[in-house]
């Protein structure tokens, strides 16, 4: 909050220039803007078809975002501010002048326009044609195209101009974007906006039809690879059939497999045949003694021959029936021969061969029977068997065949699958491609209205930058200003106590012992007070009598001011003080007072305190280049001054600067305390470091730092500033 006061004292100080520098730039601005043209804006409208979709009455409109669409229309108005778009524009203004076509032209020509002979002319009209064609633009490194260029930024046609003027936009969240162009003919302003709305249509219209045509060719011949790669997929699986005799597998499988389930069952039904045939032959055969037996056997020889033979043909048959796979025919035949046995054993059972006398005659017809039976499922079960070993490897064969069809029919598969996704985007393509949505231009642009002028605003904005570039110029002075004006500035920058500050008097200002008593200026009265101030912080800080030594860290800050007018603040309090002169180099006290008692008399004379005496007394010096302890030892110069001390109340001794480091320590080794003054304005350099650390080394002997000349600090009446310390 200090330093923005301090601030403001320093625009307040300078309010002089912030009111003269504002002021001439708003007269010289008023008169620049005087001449300046009328400006003349039109606008135009475009529907883009973004958001109003009622023209896809084909295709399905598809929801989009308002980012997407943001961003679409975004990359649509960066398309008209291309150079590409203005150059078009560009191209045209320029022919309408070059061509002199009435009505079309709204500029002075430039003079290397007007010098054009009508062979010039022509030839500039037929590059800049070729050019608008083309869509190309004039190249630099051609020494006739720059010339052409050069003019037609000398007519401020070129898009860098144009540009400048045109603004472009979409209107709010609508379909819309509008086109806005200023100048200084109202019949120029419509027409460069219809024609750049022209051309930007005329472009993206273009690049429609060549990035629908370029997608239509692309899908297309994506969806032909992708039917070749199927055609080549399907003939590939018919060639392998073809060479594998495989007709339909899975009908195959299947018919093998009913086969083999069918040729199981019945090998498991003669196999049941065979164990129940040879358990009920067994029983029959332990019912017969072996003479018997014998007496059967021999009394039917003949017939068994036969009934041997049959079966042997019955078993010829019965396989060629299970290889047939059960043919019917066969089946007639089989029947017929087991009708043919079966009367060939009741023709053996009808012989009266066997013993009469025992009654085994039904057995006997039975075990045949069952004999017969029995080696026709034997027989059955082997044949079987080899039918079912049979059918085993054919279906075995079909496994490989299988596998291989099985991956012909995946490829298929997947290659139809992208063939129909490739078509049916072809299809949506050309059907969307077949009605595109183009851009229109729905209101076109009528001559401009005069713009409000900005003259005014022109003026009233220069003098507020005028102003605002002072006051800029002013803070960074006042940044990088390291000048110390203020007590705060001076405690901060030194970590020590402030016991007050003086202002800065006028050369008339009368400081002398004198001039104190008779001076009575504004100025006086103010410091007169703040040396009371002073002199009543030094003085409640310990008993009188005491010695105070007053220094600096340079010369010419005031201290012979502040020496002379502290003693008069003491004076005024009824004490008695004496004011010992102790810089030799600058004897400004000692000037100020010639009939003033020497130091150097006083140390020398026995009779010591002859000729100083009063409410005030000075105690001068010769001067030169000498220091306290060369003028006598310092045993002596203690008891002098043990004697001046006896004899008043304050001494003030005005020691040499601290840049004479030295001479000023020799004085302030016999003071109680030490005071230093600072002139206001000045910094403190690298090199007063040192001399601000000797002073923070002295201890409780240092009071505290005496501003000096000191400006913008008001008159407080009563009231003075607080020692400021850190």
């Amino acid at each position: 909050m200090t330093d923005f006061l301090q601030f403001l004292k320093l625009l307040q100080r300078n309010k002089i220039t912030l009111i003269v520098v504002p002021l001439i730039t708003v007269i010289v601005c008023y008169f620049l803007v005087k001449k300046l043209p009328d400006s003349f804006e039109s606008r135009g409208r475009i529907a883009t078809g973004l958001v109003d979709k009622t023209d896809q009455v084909v295709t399905k409109a598809k929801d989009e975002q308002e980012n997407q669409i943001a961003r679409k229309f975004e990359s649509l108005i960066q398309v008209v501010f291309l150079k590409r778009t203005l150059e078009q524009v560009s191209y045209r203004l320029i022919l309408n002048d070059l061509k002199g076509i009435k009505d079309s032209t709204w500029r002075e020509p430039v003079r290397e326009l007007r010098d054009m002979s009508k062979a010039d002319r022509a030839k500039a009209i037929a590059v800049i044609t070729q050019k608008y064609k083309a869509r190309e633009e004039l190249f630099d490194w051609n020494p006739y195209e720059n010339q052409l260029n050069k003019i037609i930024e000398d007519m401020h046609y070129d898009p860098a101009s144009l540009r400048e003027k045109l603004t472009i936009y979409r209107t709010g969240s609508s379909d819309y974007i509008d086109i806005n162009y200023e100048s200084d003919n109202p019949y120029l302003s419509a027409y460069v906006v219809n024609t750049l709305a022209e051309e930007f249509i005329s472009l993206n219209s273009s690049r429609v039809v060549d990035n629908n045509r370029k997608t239509i060719d692309f899908l297309q011949n994506f969806m032909q690879q992708k039917m070749t790669a199927l055609n080549e997929r399907m003939n590939a699986l018919r060639n392998y059939k073809i060479k594998n005799r495989v007709l339909n597998l899975n009908e195959q499988a299947k018919s093998i497999y009913g086969q083999m389930s069918d040729f199981e069952t019945r090998r498991e039904m003669s196999q049941k045949d065979i164990i129940a045939y040879g358990a009920a032959i067994k029983n029959i055969d332990n019912k017969f003694n072996p003479t018997d037996r014998k007496y059967f056997e021999s009394a039917l020889t003949e017939i068994n021959q036969s009934i041997v033979a049959n079966k042997i043909i019955l078993k010829s048959l019965n396989e060629r029936y299970i290889q047939n796979n059960f043919d019917s025919k066969l089946k007639f035949s089989i029947d017929s021969l087991k009708n043919k046995l079966g009367e060939q054993i009741a023709l053996a059972s009808d012989k009266y061969a066997y013993n009469p006398m025992a009654l085994k005659q039904d057995l006997v017809t039975q075990k045949l029977t069952m004999e017969i039976s029995l080696e026709l499922a034997k027989n059955s079960v082997s044949s079987i068997q080899g039918e079912l070993d049979r059918l085993n490897r054919k279906f075995d064969g079909l496994v490989p065949n299988e596998a291989k069809i099985q991956e012909f029919e995946t490829g298929i598969d997947i290659a139809s699958k992208e063939y129909i996704e490739a078509l049916q985007r072809y299809n949506e393509a050309s059907l969307e491609f077949s009605f595109p949505v183009y851009l229109k231009m729905i209101e076109r642009a009528l001559p401009g209205e005069v713009q409000a002028s900005k003259k005014m605003v022109l003026v009233i904005l220069s003098g507020i930058i005028s102003l605002t570039f002072c006051v800029f110029v002013f803070f960074i002075l006042f940044y990088l200003d390291k000048s110390i004006r203020y007590p705060a500035q001076l405690a901060n920058a030194t970590n020590m106590p402030v016991l007050g500050y003086l202002n800065l008097l006028g050369r008339e200002s009368d400081i002398s012992l004198s001039g104190m008593n008779s001076s009575d200026g504004k100025s006086i009265r103010l410091y007169k007070n703040l040396v009371r101030s002073i002199r009543y912080e030094i003085d409640n800080e310990i008993n009188d009598p005491k010695i105070i030594a007053v220094t600096s860290l340079t010369y010419g800050v005031g201290k012979t001011s502040f020496v002379l007018a502290l003693a008069w603040a003491f004076s005024k309090i009824s004490k008695t003080v004496l004011i010992i002169d102790g810089n030799f180099g600058q004897p400004d006290i000692s000037k100020l007072n010639p009939d003033a008692t020497l130091f150097e008399t006083f140390l020398n004379n026995q009779s010591s305190l002859e000729g100083i005496s009063g409410q005030i007394s000075i105690l001068g010096n010769k001067g030169g280049d000498v220091s306290l302890l060369e003028l006598n030892d310092e045993k002596l110069i203690g008891e002098k001054i043990k004697i001046l001390k006896n004899q008043f109340d304050i001494i003030l001794i005005e020691t040499d600067s601290l840049a004479a480091m030295n001479k000023a320590k020799e004085w302030v080794t016999f003071s109680d305390r030490v005071v230093a003054v600072f002139s206001a304005g000045h910094t403190i350099a690298e090199d007063d470091q040192s001399k601000i650390q000797y002073l923070k080394n002295v201890g409780d002997k240092f009071s505290g730092w005496i501003l000096t000349n000191t400006e913008d600090i008001p008159e407080q009446a009563g009231k003075l500033d607080k020692i400021l310390e850190v």
